[in-house]
């Protein structure tokens, strides 16, 4: 059921605009006003973390990346591009993989990490630890991993070009997103 009600957004409307309430997704975007401003005002914790691609979308990612809490989530997929929030727990990893023909961007916004890539699985001679703000970028074809060597979970937000996952991929856990995998034929 819906519920229309009216709510001033200061800044952003100049007056009074319905925005439809669903009582089983309190934090559903709204379609009845601009979702461009709506989304430049949004903040915190007022999002449903979903996949909003192919259309245009602007999205705070910064705020986005910190309230996801899957270890994986596409938020959106284009036909050349994907974004996907991660948040990886103490001690875990994404996982060695390589992407043959995909380009990927790594950007962290919460935590500490220690990135290995290389040209080979068992001789990954690049490393280095990143932190908040760190930005990771892996060639296609280089084996990698990204673990988590911080206190408190990695929230991170990647870039595929061309996209990686199956649109609206949600992996809420690492065993998940293998599983996962290992049925797309990925590793």
């Amino acid at each position: 059921m819906s519920i229309i009600y009216k709510v001033f957004l200061p800044y952003v409307f100049p007056y009074w605009v319905p925005i439809p309430y669903n009582m089983h997704e309190p934090y559903a975007t709204p379609y009845s006003v601009n979702t461009q401003a709506y989304n430049r005002y949004n903040r915190r914790g007022f999002r449903r973390i979903k996949d909003y691609g192919p259309e245009p979308f602007v999205v705070n990612i910064d705020e986005a990346t910190m309230d996801n809490n899957t270890f994986r989530s596409t938020l959106w997929t284009g036909e050349n591009l994907q974004v996907s929030l991660m948040s990886i727990n103490v001690g875990e990893d994404i996982g060695l993989e390589i992407h043959p023909t995909v380009d990927q961007f790594i950007r962290v916004e919460q935590g500490e990490a220690l990135v290995e890539i290389g040209d080979r699985k068992d001789m990954l001679s690049f490393q280095e630890e990143v932190y908040d703000d760190y930005a990771i970028m892996i060639p296609a074809g280089k084996w990698h991993n990204v673990t988590n060597i911080g206190n408190s979970p990695l929230k991170v937000y990647t870039i595929y070009a061309p996209p990686e996952h199956p649109r609206d991929t949600i992996h809420r856990t690492k065993a998940d997103a293998e599983a996962a995998e290992e049925n797309h034929g990925h590793y």
